[in-house]
């Protein structure tokens, strides 16, 4: 009866998680391995962590963005075939050829107005946008607990010297003839993509979002490791 016991409490609450999808034409780029698009790594992250979240009793939800605005939404539910849904809906979901240049804004403003109960989100995007998706993304990240999840390939910030080849934005189907034998041009990309890669991670850091990115040559299971570090670390 004199030893001291402490009682600890651990906090038992179910998690409603959403995962807002970016599906525009970008995402189907990928050229390291032809079966590891951009879209490809989406569905496995979603997948991946669905099953996660629903067998130890958590909610989730999915938002589809395709060309404009939210296409499709799947209320959250619990369970395996709420995940069975959800990863059917996203591989039976059409792949656009061309479409207008990506705005994240209606998406994370459908977000915002949708979504009540304050939930986990998600956004899985390659972050491709006209600017001004921003600030909804920080009023959004003001209500619930938000992660950025930034899709990418090595070739977008890189390119190799193969010779001469024809380019195709992947949004609108315009096409350029390029020659990646010029050491300025590759030069001018690489800067380019660096300038794209600081301002992301400014973006991300005014809207007070955490961000990971998620690469097609990348080991899925590091990188769910890695976005559970920083959402603990965040939460400490």
């Amino acid at each position: 009866m004199d030893t001291p016991y402490v009682r600890q409490y651990v906090e038992d609450r179910e998690i409603t998680a959403w995962f807002l999808l970016d599906l525009s034409p970008s995402v189907d780029f990928g050229t390291i391995d032809t079966e590891r698009q951009k879209r490809t790594v989406l569905i496995d992250f979603v997948t991946t962590l669905a099953r996660l979240l629903t067998r130890h009793g958590n909610r989730v939800g999915a938002m589809f963005y395709g060309s404009t605005s939210v296409e499709r939404t799947i209320p959250p539910r619990g369970g395996r075939p709420q995940v069975l849904r959800l990863i059917d809906d996203l591989l039976k979901y059409p792949r656009l050829t061309a479409a207008p240049f990506t705005d994240l804004t209606p998406l994370l403003e459908s977000g915002r107005s949708s979504i009540k109960r304050r939930s986990l989100i998600f956004i899985i995007s390659d972050f491709i946008s006209a600017p001004g998706w921003e600030r909804p993304l920080n009023l959004l990240n003001r209500r619930h607990e938000v992660l950025a999840v930034r899709l990418f390939d090595p070739r977008e910030a890189e390119l190799p010297d193969v010779g001469p080849l024809i380019m195709q934005d992947a949004e609108t189907g315009e096409q350029l003839y390029v020659d990646t034998h010029d050491k300025r041009f590759r030069a001018r990309f690489e800067s380019a993509a660096a300038q794209r890669e600081a301002a992301l991670s400014e973006a991300f850091k005014r809207s007070g979002v955490d961000a990971v990115s998620l690469s097609t040559d990348e080991d899925l299971v590091r990188a769910i490791v890695r976005m559970a570090t920083l959402r603990h670390g965040r939460r400490r």
